[in-house]
């Protein structure tokens, strides 16, 4: 695998000297630039996209979020923040993980891992896999999953839980990574942390969708997709 390209963007300088001191001692990044504020780093985006960005949030003029929101950025995003109250925008963004500062080296190297598991997945895979099953990393183990015996999954902080009608499978990855090797003509997007299996979908009603005992919420940005969904197959008179 070739080494991933990483910046950081922090305006603090004792953070940015620490993150750098950590990239070092991982053999696949490769540190290409720091930068003290969100401004200068869009400099760097306009003839530059690494792989990964490590990125504080609170940041003056610019934060980081604000970043992320005002870029095409097609990186991978692990945030760095001393405020946990921000995890939920961060997981909106589809971020790799959200390490809260201060973070040991253990639990900066269970991210970058997080962040490579996701690279070498998606460049091997493209973007869906042909297979019915896929395999998942859980707890210790690695378990196979039948694709059409997925309900849906839902995200959880730094983890994604798998609901089959049989059991719940809890993954350290993220949702994208998950989408990734989905095919969206079976699973659909019904909310930021819920993805579901089409042919599990038994009714809709409101602002709510129903698969298997559960109810879960659409959200407003979704809305349309799943209208969309449902107005294909519905029989009319």
């Amino acid at each position: 695998m070739k080494k991933l390209s990483c910046i950081i963007v922090d305006d603090e300088p004792v953070a940015r000297k620490i993150l750098q001191e950590f990239t070092e001692q991982v053999p696949f990044l490769d540190l290409q630039g720091k930068f003290e504020s969100a401004m200068k780093a869009e400099e760097f985006f306009k003839s530059n996209q690494p792989d990964l960005i490590f990125v504080d949030i609170e940041m003056p003029k610019v934060s980081g979020l604000q970043m992320l929101k005002r870029n095409n950025i097609d990186s991978m995003v692990i945030l760095t923040t001393a405020f946990p109250q921000y995890a939920l925008d961060g997981y909106e963004l589809d971020i790799i993980d959200y390490l809260l500062k201060p973070f040991a080296l253990h639990r900066f190297l269970k991210a970058v891992q997080k962040a490579k598991d996701f690279y070498e997945m998606k460049t091997q895979s493209g973007n869906t896999l042909p297979s019915s099953y896929i395999f998942i990393k859980s707890e210790k183990r690695i378990e196979k999953v039948e694709l059409n015996d997925i309900l849906y999954a839902e995200v959880l902080g730094n983890y994604v839980t798998i609901c089959t009608a049989h059991k719940k499978i809890i993954a350290y990855l993220t949702m994208k990574s998950l989408e990734s090797q989905l095919s969206s003509t079976d699973f659909i997007k019904i909310h930021q942390s819920f993805l579901v299996n089409r042919s599990k979908i038994e009714s809709v009603e409101g602002n709510e969708l129903k698969v298997g005992a559960k109810s879960l919420p659409i959200s407003r940005n979704y809305r349309d997709s799943v209208t969309s969904l449902i107005n294909q197959r519905l029989l009319k008179r």
